[in-house]
């Protein structure tokens, strides 16, 4: 399964019937920036700003936690986006969060979505097109599907410690998941979940961005320990660079990947959950 659209192929198709363009920029660790402002200055011909910023679920009490499918139906419905269009998303993250919006489509039903590989960093750094007219599409009848496979929980985490379902990959450095780093929140631990195996997502992505070819990420997981012909749940610290995980886990063709969304945020902050440093 290819998830990745060049930036020429973007070029080649701009303008086309049928293509629809998401910004998916957020800068979590980067607050002096403004990505609705970014977009506004300059983006990418029509493309629309998803503003993943608000595209949360407000009454969870962890953070980051993904949209109710009534939020994600109605922002889709805003921005016009819907079932029968070929989906490209970029970003301008160092935390690749056009994954976050790729994992995010498919788990409300939109299956022909793919990103755009080195993000709009790559596009300025080649001299192609910007604007700054905002699109404005027509409203859509979008209507969300979940797909409860994509989704693990802190309870299927827990149990997976004995039961060995699946493989837990974690998205986070090396020195969080050792513990010998504290974590970025006074509330939570530091550490990782007992049996979790480390891929820094960071190791994913060449120097200009774009992702690794496959037989760069296969001897990547494979290095790690990861058993590519058993199923994985990514995780990291709030379930956004883990999607960068399940991204490149789908380039190397698993269909059987999913997320545990709290991640390392709600898991560490629950003293009764087992805990390793290593």
């Amino acid at each position: 399964m290819n998830n990745l659209v060049s930036t020429q192929w973007l070029a080649d198709h701009l303008g086309q019937a049928g293509l629809a363009i998401v910004d998916a920029s957020r800068h979590h660790f980067e607050p002096e920036r403004n990505s609705a402002a970014e977009y506004e200055d300059a983006h990418i011909p029509g493309a629309v700003f998803l503003d993943l910023v608000s595209l949360v679920d407000a009454n969870s009490p962890i953070e980051n936690t993904l949209p109710t499918k009534e939020q994600f139906t109605r922002r889709m419905r805003e921005l016009g986006i819907d079932h029968d269009q070929r989906i490209i998303i970029y970003d301008d993250s160092i935390v690749k969060t056009a994954t976050r919006a790729w994992f995010m489509f498919r788990l409300f039903g939109l299956e022909n979505v793919a990103v755009l590989d080195g993000g709009i960093a790559k596009w300025k750094a080649e001299g192609r097109s910007l604007t700054n007219v905002v699109e404005v599409r027509t409203p859509g009848a979008f209507e969300a599907v979940v797909n409860d496979a994509l989704l693990k929980n802190k309870a299927d985490i827990l149990a997976n410690i004995r039961e060995k379902n699946f493989q837990h990959v974690d998205g986070r450095g090396a020195a969080h998941f050792s513990g010998q780093d504290a974590d970025p929140h006074p509330e939570v631990a530091s550490g990782h979940v007992p049996g979790s195996i480390n891929v820094p997502f960071w190791d994913l992505y060449n120097a200009d961005g774009t992702l690794k070819d496959t037989t760069e990420l296969r001897a990547l997981f494979d290095g790690a320990g990861v058993d590519l012909s058993q199923p994985v749940t990514t995780s990291c610290g709030s379930g956004v660079v883990a999607c960068a995980l399940a991204l490149a886990l789908g380039q190397l063709g698993k269909d059987d990947v999913a997320l545990y969304d709290g991640s390392w945020t709600e898991w560490g902050a629950d003293p009764a959950l087992p805990k390793v440093k290593s």
